[in-house]
């Protein structure tokens, strides 16, 4: 399938300078988008670059009513040496198609997905920062196009992908957050849509999170919805736990999402010394490790934020510090060995990041 590139406005080289410098996470998008349409008669076709702009929806799209939407999330690295790398871009691609499977959408081919993302990167590298801190996050998105008030899946969909240079998720950059735990609101449920990255999971969470921030918090911590009485992830993150030596994380059980990050980290670890546990982790075991010190460490993970030291959990509305409240020695260690091989810095002994060729 071959992508057509159209011509779009660029914008001047100083100006795309400024906007890098201080970006945020998710405000600034580069100049062009890539998209590409679906429907039961031809399949994928229309694959192309074009100028990124607004896309014209039926006010009765499938999408605005139904939710029938997934997307990803990765990264674009700068190199020192001149050069852009994507991270395991691959596993994205999997887990979208899985995303895709459980919300009744088309799959996307390996090699459209491939070429759509490295084409893409390639035409904006200049948008990539190359400070050794901010990326080029690539925001890949499937929506259901088909007008139809009917609660049926769509016969036609629209894949589009839009990046733009990124700096911190959390504003307050590599520092210990303070994280709410919730027994009144649950993330999803085993059997539901938990482990898929769809619009509805994220939705859901806009109430807690303002609750949340209410109370001083970064982000809200979730309990299963069966018992209420074991950890999941937090909105958007995995969490880990350090007890001793080991690294433990809640296992995947179909309520969780597989994080490209998680399982990072769960292979880098290991190699540094520690051992890594799959398990059920219910938040009293936290609690009184906290207390009793067998708790050295509790940290988020995943591709926006890397990693996360929680320096203080908020329990029925009491404080729970973790260790000394600050960042970690095995998220640190953590932290900076992901971003070497992320950024180049380091060896990558595990085959994970892919360079994007120039394509003329």
């Amino acid at each position: 399938m071959q992508i057509r590139i159209s011509d779009a406005p660029l914008t001047p080289p100083e100006e795309i300078a400024r906007r890098k410098q201080n970006p945020g996470f998710g405000k600034v998008f580069s100049d062009r988008m890539f998209i590409a349409r679906w429907t039961e008669e031809r399949g994928w076709h229309d694959l192309a670059i074009e100028p990124y702009a607004p896309i014209p929806l039926d006010p009765a799209a499938n999408v605005l009513h139904y939710a029938q939407e997934v997307f990803e999330g990765l990264k674009a690295y700068g190199w020192q040496d001149g050069r852009v790398a994507l991270f395991r871009p691959e596993m994205n691609g999997r887990r979208l198609n899985q995303s895709a499977e459980r919300m009744c959408m088309p799959t996307v081919p390996e090699p459209m997905w491939r070429d759509a993302i490295e084409t893409l990167v390639d035409l904006e590298r200049a948008w990539v920062p190359t400070d050794g801190e901010g990326s080029l996050y690539i925001r890949p998105t499937m929506i259901g196009t088909e007008p139809s008030l009917g609660v049926k899946v769509s016969n036609s969909f629209l894949f589009y992908v839009i990046v733009g240079p990124a700096g911190p998720y959390f504003p307050t950059g590599f520092k210990p957050v303070r994280i709410w735990v919730t027994r009144e609101f649950v993330r999803a449920a085993v059997g539901g849509i938990g482990f898929a990255k769809t619009a509805g999971n994220y939705a859901a969470s806009l109430l807690p999170g303002r609750i949340a921030a209410e109370k001083g918090c970064s982000q809200v911590l979730y309990l299963d919805a069966r018992e209420r009485r074991y950890i999941e992830e937090l909105g958007g993150m995995n969490v880990f736990c350090r007890f001793g030596g080991r690294l433990v994380t809640p296992p995947l059980t179909g309520s969780i999402l597989p994080g490209v990050t998680r399982d990072s980290i769960l292979r880098l670890a290991p190699d540094l010394g520690y051992e890594v546990e799959e398990r059920p982790i219910a938040i009293d075991e936290i609690v009184d490790g906290a207390r009793s010190g067998e708790l050295g460490e509790m940290f988020a993970v995943g591709t926006a934020a890397v990693v996360t030291a929680i320096g203080e959990l908020v329990v029925e509305d009491e404080p729970v510090r973790i260790g000394d409240g600050g960042v970690g020695e095995t998220a640190t260690q953590l932290y900076r060995k992901l971003t070497d091989i992320q950024y180049g810095r380091g060896p990558d002994p595990y085959g994970w990041t892919r360079i994007v060729e120039p394509r003329g």
